[in-house]
């Protein structure tokens, strides 16, 4: 089986463990956010960050919408969290990012840890 965007991903995923060994566990999601846009900016890495995506029900266009943490490559979902544990309302969530953006895999990142903790959602 053939691993989508692996060298992408490897990448991303990359850097969050730089950003997790520089600053630990314990800080809240935004500072995680922030560590990890400088390093997309310094590696010449192209992402969108809290990217709106609209939601429809029915064809009919809802108020409220989706803002993904990041998107990364114009195609990787990467989506930040400083929990204990992920669970499957997490896990829920980035594969909801997936199909309102269209994109194919979604990273799922948790920096509440003493080690990084991640996972690969395709759709």
């Amino acid at each position: 089986m053939e691993i989508i965007y692996k060298e992408e991903s490897y990448e991303i995923i990359g850097k969050c463990m730089e950003v997790h060994n520089e600053l630990g566990h314990g800080f809240l999601e935004i500072v995680y956010k922030d560590a990890l846009e400088i390093l997309f900016n310094q590696g010449n890495i192209y992402f969108e960050r809290e990217k709106e995506y609209p939601v429809y029900f029915r064809d009919i266009l809802l108020r409220h919408k989706f803002w993904a943490d990041f998107v990364v490559y114009e195609k990787i979902i990467l989506e930040v969290k400083c929990v204990t544990y992920l669970t499957d309302e997490h896990i829920a969530q980035t594969i909801n990012y997936l199909k309102v953006s269209g994109n194919k895999l979604g990273l799922l990142v948790n920096f509440g840890r003493g080690k990084l903790e991640y996972k690969r959602l395709v759709l």
